[in-house]
Order: C-alpha cells, then sequence, then structure tokens
C-alpha cells in the first residue's frame, strides 16, 4: 500500500497532547491534534477540523487537510504542504493568517522533515528534502493572528496586551 493514500492514525489523535514528537508515514483521521499545546508532529494528510483551538506547538501536514482546519487556533504554527494550492478554502481563517514561510520557518521545517524522514522513512520528506529552497513556496504557514501580534510586540520591546 501507499502510506500517504492510507489512514493510519484515527480520530482525535493528539488530542490535548503538552509535548513531544510524532511522526506519522500516512493520513491521519478527522480532529487532528486538537487542542495541542506542545507537541510537534509531523503528518501526511488530515481529515476534518484539523489543529482545532491549537494553542501550541507546531504541526506540518505534508498534504492534503479536510474542511475546518484551525477553527479557534489561538497559538502555535501549522505548515501545510500545499501543491495543489487547494488548502485555503479548507481552512477557517477566523483566527489564523496565511503567510509565505521565511527563513526561520525554512530552518523549522527543515529540522522537523529531516526527523520525519529518518524516523519514517517517507518519500514525501524525502522529495521536500531534496528540494526545499524550491518546495518552500509550496507550503503555508498557519499563524493565528493574536499569536503573531504578541511575537511582534515582544520583538519590538512593546508590552504585550492580553484580552479578558
Amino acid at each position: 500500500y501507499i502510506p500517504e493514500e492510507n489512514i493510519i492514525i484515527g480520530n482525535v489523535a493528539f488530542y490535548g497532547a503538552t509535548s513531544g514528537e510524532a511522526f506519522i508515514r500516512g493520513k491521519a483521521g478527522e480532529r487532528f491534534c486538537v487542542r495541542n499545546s506542545g507537541a510537534q508532529v509531523v503528518v501526511e494528510s488530515v481529515g476534518d477540523h484539523g489543529c482545532e483551538y491549537m494553542t501550541g506547538g507546531r504541526v506540518i501536514v505534508l498534504g492534503n487537510t479536510g474542511r475546518n482546519f484551525a477553527a479557534g487556533m489561538s497559538g502555535g504554527i501549522a505548515y501545510v504542504y500545499d501543491v495543489n494550492r487547494t488548502f485555503e478554502k479548507n481552512c477557517n481563517t477566523e483566527m489564523v493568517d496565511l503567510d509565505v514561510c521565511d527563513v526561520q520557518d525554512k530552518n523549522d521545517l527543515f529540522t522537523l522533515l529531516q526527523k520525519h524522514f529518518e524516523y519514517t522513512g517517507s518519500t514525501i520528506a524525502r522529495f521536500i528534502l531534496d528540494d526545499l529552497n524550491s518546495q518552500l513556496r509550496n507550503f503555508v504557514k498557519v499563524f493565528p493572528k493574536d499569536f503573531k501580534k504578541a511575537l511582534q510586540q515582544k520583538a519590538s520591546g512593546s508590552k504585550v496586551e492580553v484580552k479578558r
């Protein structure tokens, strides 16, 4: 079988994860990494409602996502490999921006993709790593608006305001 075309991990995997790393060679079911607050996870595709209410951590999706991705996402960052340019219609952009990856993102992606390849033998990860400079344009950075604002204020030395 072709791993990236088969569901290998079920629904609600990594729900409420607080730390650690995971590398999944295949698709995940629905509600993947919901309420993730610190885990770093690489997967090759996810079902509906991925990364809902995520507050921290990093998630890399090396393929398609289902609908309502990132609903209520207030922290952390997700990267979606979107070669077919279909991700935007599946993403709930109420609380997130869809950004272009920068040099820091490239470094973060390289580190996690290298581990994903080492642990799983993923052909997708190997393909991307072999041509990361060109493939970087196919990644969409899912970046929560308030988290981005807080990081920008912190970098500029401004006081970070917390909404109550």
